[in-house]
């Protein structure tokens, strides 16, 4: 392991976090084998030496990106990620969904971009004077129509235009944007386990994407780096 490695994600801490820790040798995907470490009781050990080399790889790539002015769009439909994703992309003022993938996100741009727009549009609605005139009724329900709206839309405001990369905190949980993301010939970068394909992306952070933990420590560690570069 070398020093740089070594600086990015301690192997001590990686250990700790449960990031070494795979799935069942009943789910594994034969194409995960060259990150795999030995099988435990019917677990598979992900190797983290491996895991610190692919993190160093996609986090320089990465940095290229953001240097050349592209945008990331990060997603995190696991509940484990969402809180550590949202933070990563606010931090780089990227754009982000979380939770629930919209099917169109990527494929059907257009009209997601237009979405965004009529979501800012009725937030300026709500600070002028026409909107006074709504009736109690009529504010209460544009309300709760506003409130969806950013549940949808919100994190895709920054998503002026096409995406260079789609960040994935788990490959498997994420066959929608992962999909879309390959039909527009867009970089995916994810953090895959042991019963993922990791030949369905182009950058593969080989780690534990069920524990919290070790979700956490890998993107706050990639956002201490993207951060920094900036």
């Amino acid at each position: 392991m070398s020093d740089n490695n070594a600086q990015l994600l301690p192997y001590e801490e990686m250990l700790k976090a449960g990031m070494h820790f795979g799935r069942k040798k009943t789910v594994f995907n034969p194409n995960m084998e060259r990150y795999i470490y030995s099988v435990r009781d019917g677990i598979c050990i992900i190797d983290l030496l491996k895991t610190q080399t692919q993190l160093k790889f996609t986090v320089e790539y990465l940095k290229k990106v953001i240097k050349e002015g592209g945008i990331i769009l990060f997603v995190a439909v696991t509940k484990q990620s969402v809180e550590s994703v949202k933070n990563l992309a606010d931090s780089l003022g990227m754009p982000y969904v979380l939770d629930r993938w919209l099917g169109g996100t990527l494929t059907n741009f257009k009209i997601i971009n237009l979405r965004v727009k009529r979501l800012e549009e009725m937030e300026k609605l709500i600070t002028t004077e026409a909107f006074e005139k709504y009736t109690k009724k009529e504010r209460l329900l544009f309300m709760r129509e506003l409130d969806k709206m950013k549940k949808k839309f919100d994190g895709l405001r920054k998503l002026t235009k096409m995406p260079e990369v789609v960040f994935v905190s788990s490959l498997k949980e994420s066959a929608l944007p992962v999909a879309e993301g390959k039909k527009m010939g867009i970089n995916v970068v994810g953090i895959s386990n042991t019963d993922s394909d990791p030949e369905s992306i182009d950058y593969v952070i080989p780690a534990n994407d069920r524990s919290k933990k070790s979700v956490d420590l890998i993107i706050n560690s990639i956002k201490t780096e993207l951060a920094a570069n900036k």
